[in-house]
């Protein structure tokens, strides 16, 4: 059992198709929106039905402002390191510190030689990695004195100068299966990156081991290699099998890979949005919280310290989640519920808040158990990412103001966002809403309010009314989108724009705040969880 004590990082790993390069961009950009952690692109120079990987990362970058990105992993027999140290350099520097670089020592070598690389055995290969790891981490230390000189049997640098240095310790992954290439990631690199699928069973133990072995001869920790992990797999209602069923059952088998084989990241490969919503928003909080809940239960091992930007062994954190209002221990309920400031920003008032129904009196007496305040807990999560979605959507419409971007482009990112997605009506918002809130269990054919209403009819009147908010917000929604088409016609347009998000502001915040004043300490007394 090998629990290395990394905080969780959740990605995708996205197919650089050229055929609809919006599409493949878009998926990258949907990937910071729904929380997820890492971008990464596969690296296949030769292939002409992809972009280039490293332009493509260079435009990703500049279209998002949170996520890390990386190759996944890069072709280093395509790729000169020294050119490629600079290259990365110079997107981390433009990019606020958010690169990664994935390596690998070459395969497919008969469209390698195609394009001009030099064939390399495997023995070849792992010796002209730990080369060119060797240029790339000189090139990035510019504070040493002299140039760089590396007399390598197949990378040779004699002299170069240094620099730029990346803006922050820019972590270097392998992509590796063998024992010499697992020896060398314990010995020169910051992760370990191969794809489930190309494992069998207990090679993860195994590697684990070698990687283990060679950090302790090299006078390095084991923890200081971040173990990472490419999956795919399939959202089902049912389990089929690894990674195939619904999502509690990915959030238990992921929670097993990071307690059991130290996996820390979690790459899934896919360019299904609704995958990517699902593991973003369903698999990566479960997996979380099964995780934390067990290293706090047991003899765990010394955690790692929170992310510093100049620390090697750390530079990808997890997604920053605002910490709970409760502590969520046992006893008196202490999920504290998001309050309404008050403030308004419109003169339109699309409800009477004053007639707003309450629920029945919670019981003072009662006692909830952690398991039980968790649901209330996840509630409050999830509005803190609609909240952040609103605060994207003002940072858009100044954008549009600015004219840093278009107002088709501002459209185009608003109709990829949770809020826009789940369409703001019961059937459709509460079957997927409701399954981000209840991430334990999975929701089919019932969603929250009907089963709120069942088991306590007393919350009748307040889920009609959470209903009647609802479609209240998808069509203010509407006139946030219908301002957007208006101010490219109009040069008068943007006071317009301004007011219909001052009034989704409003509607959206006041609403939010009502749902979880009423409904946290119901989800806990009726076990719903």
């Amino acid at each position: 059992m090998s629990d290395y004590g990394h905080d969780l990082v959740f990605g995708s790993f996205v197919t650089p198709s050229n055929d609809d390069p919006d599409r493949t961009v878009g998926v990258a950009v949907l990937s910071e929106q729904v929380g997820l952690d890492l971008v990464t692109f596969q690296d296949h120079p030769y292939q002409p039905a992809f972009l280039d990987t490293w332009t493509l990362l260079s435009f990703v970058a500049a279209r998002t402002n949170r996520v890390h990105l990386a190759a996944n992993v890069t072709n280093l027999p395509l790729r000169p390191p020294a050119v490629l140290a600079r290259s990365v350099a110079s997107l981390d520097l433009l990019s606020g510190g958010r690169v990664g670089l994935g390596l690998g020592a070459g395969a497919f070598w008969d469209a390698i030689e195609a394009m001009g690389g030099r064939r390399l055995t495997p023995g070849q290969g792992v010796r002209a990695l730990e080369e060119a790891i060797e240029v790339i981490r000189q090139l990035w230390d510019a504070e040493t004195r002299g140039g760089v000189r590396v007399d390598g049997e197949f990378h040779r640098v004699v002299g170069a100068k240094r620099g730029p240095a990346p803006s922050h310790a820019v972590p270097i992954w392998l992509g590796a299966y063998k024992p010499r290439m697992l020896q060398l990631t314990g010995r020169r690199a910051d992760g370990w990156l191969p794809s489930l699928g190309y494992l069998q069973p207990g090679d993860l133990a195994k590697g684990n081991a070698i990687i283990d072995d060679a950090a302790q001869q090299s006078g390095r920790a084991p923890r200081d290699v971040r173990r990472l992990l490419n999956i795919s797999g399939q959202f089902s209602a049912v389990g089929r099998g690894q990674l195939n069923g619904p999502a509690e059952q990915w959030a238990r088998e992921l929670a097993e890979l990071a307690l059991g084989e130290g996996v820390s990241t979690f790459i899934l490969a896919s360019d299904d949005p609704d995958d990517l919503r699902r593991f973003a928003g369903e698999v990566a909080p479960a997996v979380r919280e099964l995780v934390a809940a067990e290293r706090e239960g047991a003899a765990a091992p010394e955690r790692t310290p929170e992310p510093d930007r100049a620390a090697k062994s750390e530079p990808v954190a997890a997604a920053p989640v605002r910490a709970s209002r409760a502590s969520v221990t046992g006893g008196a309920f202490a999920v504290v519920p998001t309050p309404d400031d008050g403030v308004r920003r419109s003169d339109q008032k699309v409800w009477d808040e004053s007639v707003r129904p309450t629920g029945p009196t919670p019981d003072p007496d009662r006692t909830y158990t952690p398991h039980e305040q968790a649901t209330g807990a996840h509630l409050v999560q999830i509005h803190d990412g609609l909240r952040a979605e609103l605060a994207q959507i003002h940072d858009l419409i100044e954008q549009v103001a600015a004219g840093e971007i278009d107002a088709g482009t501002a459209r185009s990112h608003i109709n990829t966002m949770t809020m826009r997605q789940n369409r703001w009506t019961l059937g459709v918002y509460c079957e997927s809403y409701c399954r981000i809130v209840t991430t334990h269990h999975t929701i089919e054919d019932q969603s929250l309010f009907p089963r709120l209403r069942a088991r306590d009819p007393r919350l009748g009147p307040v889920v009609d009314r959470l209903e009647q908010e609802h479609h209240v917000i998808h069509d203010v929604l509407e006139g946030v989108d219908r301002a957007l088409v208006a101010y490219v016609g109009s040069p008068d347009g943007l006071t317009e724009l301004r007011a219909a998000v001052d009034l989704l502001t409003d509607a959206l915040l006041s609403h939010l705040s009502y749902e979880e004043r009423e409904l946290v300490e119901p989800l806990a007394r009726l076990g719903i969880a």
